[in-house]
């Protein structure tokens, strides 16, 4: 099999790779290094082609998609909880009525009928 073939890698591997490679092509990497970044990263979380023999290779460990930033909120947590809500209410602020969700409509009509009740109470 000449190098560069392709044919020993799954239908999978190859999906994952053609959405691996359209994402660095989204941030402007140029397409031959973004394929060859996608490829690199289906190798390393499956260990290369899968499509052969008994038990079609090891399972993938998806170690490149867990790679970097902090994880499980821990940014999040460093910060103080008035830092948090500060900024959670800036963002509420900068979007419009018109804008939001029927659900998040929905919600905030909800926290006001709450606030309301709260201050009756």
């Amino acid at each position: 099999m000449p190098r560069g073939d392709k044919s020993a890698y799954t239908d999978k591997q190859k999906r994952k790779a053609e959405h691996i490679e359209a994402g660095y092509e989204a941030r402007g990497v140029p397409e031959d290094e973004a394929e060859r970044r996608a490829w690199a990263t289906v190798n390393k979380d499956s260990g290369g082609g899968n499509k052969s023999g008994s038990g079609r290779g090891k399972p993938d460990t998806n170690a490149s998609a867990k790679k970097g930033g902090k994880r499980g909120g821990a940014a999040a947590a460093a910060r103080t909880t008035a830092s948090r809500s500060a900024s959670a209410k800036r963002a509420a602020a900068s979007r419009t009525p018109a804008e939001r969700s029927a659900s998040a409509r929905k919600a905030a009509a909800t926290r006001r009928r709450n606030a309301a009740a709260r201050e009756s109470a």
